[in-house]
């Protein structure tokens, strides 16, 4: 999360490659293994919510690099490889979904200094309470674990295909420009883009072997 400007060892730039196209990869070739009426869980964020993914320049090759949007943009990718698998699936009866597991405290943002996460709180407190919105809270592991679980053993796997879940529940869509609003961003589960991130994808996976 938010990591300085660093490449994978196959070129790609580190969050994209490891957040998104380091899963694609590896989903896209176990997919066989598969099991009919099976269903695929990814983890995206609320980060999301910050930008759209970049089709021209997914590694920051012509543009300053900023590391939260590097992450926003990797957590877009991931919500739309979910709508795409679940596209490309549903005729096996495998569904696929995208989970906000919630703010936690793990390692994930161990490239912030305690000073620059607490204003980052301090950020998302602010832009919440100009919003209207109920102060953020924080998650213990458990409560974070538990829309992937709920999506993976109990939610029905029809009714959560294609979607983008938070808080055991499908997310509604939320196009508002504040990125620490609840919901999903249209962006996130746009089909047309969803396939043409596939396709970048496979271009780029394709060049680098």
């Amino acid at each position: 999360m938010a990591t300085p400007f660093g490449w994978t060892v196959d070129g790609f730039e580190v969050q994209f490659g490891t957040n998104y196209l380091g899963h694609f990869a590896l989903i896209t070739r176990i997919e066989p293994l598969l099991a009919d009426n099976g269903r695929l869980v990814v983890l995206s964020s609320q980060a999301h919510r910050v930008t759209d993914i970049d089709l021209d320049d997914p590694n920051f090759e012509q543009q300053a690099y900023d590391p939260f949007v590097a992450y926003g943009r990797s957590e877009t990718a991931t919500s739309l490889f979910a709508v795409e698998f679940d596209q490309r699936h549903r005729d096996r009866g495998i569904r696929a979904a995208s989970v906000m597991p919630g703010n936690s405290i793990t390692d994930l943002p161990r490239h912030f200094s305690q000073e620059g996460l607490q204003g980052l709180f301090e950020t998302v407190g602010k832009a919440r309470a100009e919003a209207g919105l109920s102060p953020a809270e924080l998650k213990e592991i458990p409560q974070a674990a538990a829309t992937s679980v709920w999506a993976a053993v109990v939610a029905n796997k029809d009714e959560i295909g294609g979607h983008y879940l938070e808080d055991c529940a499908v997310a509604p869509i939320d196009d508002t420009p504040n990125p620490f609003a609840d919901g999903v961003r249209s962006y996130a589960l746009d089909i047309d883009r969803a396939k043409q991130l596939w396709a970048k994808s496979e271009e780029l996976i394709s060049a680098a072997s």
